[in-house]
């Protein structure tokens, strides 16, 4: 009767541990402002943690399909290459604040050193990294100069 009660206890121990291991893993990180969620994304971006860098993501499926894309190139690199990027320091060069909810961030890492621009967003009191922007922007660029170069005509 005794182990019973002894086995009993034991497993409503490991019932309700598990049920709080579980709902650790499932919150998901937060960053504190802008410049912190687009440093946790790039930097768990970086060192190959997609799982980590989504939670800091925008949840749509244009930036999943980008995002998804970017993972299956990283994946390609051989070892030392991303080695390299884990290694890597993350620049910030210029933080734009559009409003109070959108911030334009450009950045480079210290092994590619070239410029990459992301947008983070307020949303729902949580910042996130609207990845697509990194190739929406240049596009809006592109198209802003054929539309000027169209009207000249």
């Amino acid at each position: 009767m005794k182990k019973n009660i002894i086995l009993s206890l034991l497993f409503l121990h490991f019932c309700f541990y598990g049920c709080n291991n579980q709902d650790e893993q499932e919150t998901a990180p937060t960053s504190e402002n802008d410049i912190d969620a687009a440093r946790n994304f790039i930097r768990a971006s970086l060192n190959g943690d997609y799982d980590k860098a989504k939670s800091y993501m925008l949840k749509d499926s244009t930036n999943n399909q980008f995002f998804d894309a970017y993972e299956r190139n990283f994946t390609t690199l051989d070892g030392e290459q991303r080695r390299d990027y884990r290694d890597a320091s993350l620049n910030i060069h210029e933080v734009k604040p559009v409003n109070d909810s959108v911030t334009i961030i450009i950045y480079s890492n210290s092994f590619k050193k070239d410029h990459d621009t992301l947008k983070v967003v307020r949303l729902n009191n949580e910042w996130l990294v609207d990845f697509k922007y990194l190739f929406q922007h240049n596009m809006d660029t592109l198209q802003t100069t054929l539309n000027k170069t169209d009207t000249s005509k």
